[in-house]
């Protein structure tokens, strides 16, 4: 793989972010995955996200959120727009070509493998260690 971000924020915006990147860069032609830990991998599993301190109010998530639908990246919830649904940005993703991967340090930790989107691989610890040492660059969230 080219590029591996880290997610593990439980923060929309985080998860935007990370996801969007990898999106942008799948259509650069690059290998891209994104690898999915601690909180993020809890709020992929159904826990709740959180939004960033300064992005919160009401009016800025629903700014970014049809920004971000207008710019391709599903976010929004399309039967209200007032309210968001971040795992729609999963298959999206997915479809885009970007590799989305399950922590299985965390997932176990958490006992949340069967919660998991179907979206998310779920590799075992040494296959992951192996995609972190074959990767070209890590990237932390966006």
């Amino acid at each position: 793989m080219e590029l591996l971000f880290i997610c593990r924020d439980a923060l929309e915006d985080s998860l935007l972010g990370t996801v969007a990147m990898a999106i942008e860069a799948r259509k650069a032609t690059a290998e891209v995955g994104v690898l999915f830990t601690g909180e993020a991998v809890a709020a992929l599993a159904g826990q709740s996200f959180d939004w960033s301190p300064l992005l919160r109010d009401r009016d800025t998530r629903m700014l970014v959120s049809r920004k971000a639908a207008e710019m391709g990246y599903p976010l929004a919830n399309p039967t209200d727009s007032r309210w968001t649904k971040p795992l729609q940005l999963l298959p999206a993703a997915s479809e885009a070509g970007v590799r989305l991967l399950a922590c299985p340090l965390w997932s176990k930790l958490l006992g949340i493998e069967e919660r998991l989107p179907e979206e998310l691989e779920r590799p075992d610890m040494a296959t992951l260690i192996e995609e972190l040492r074959q990767s070209d660059r890590v990237i932390g969230s966006f």
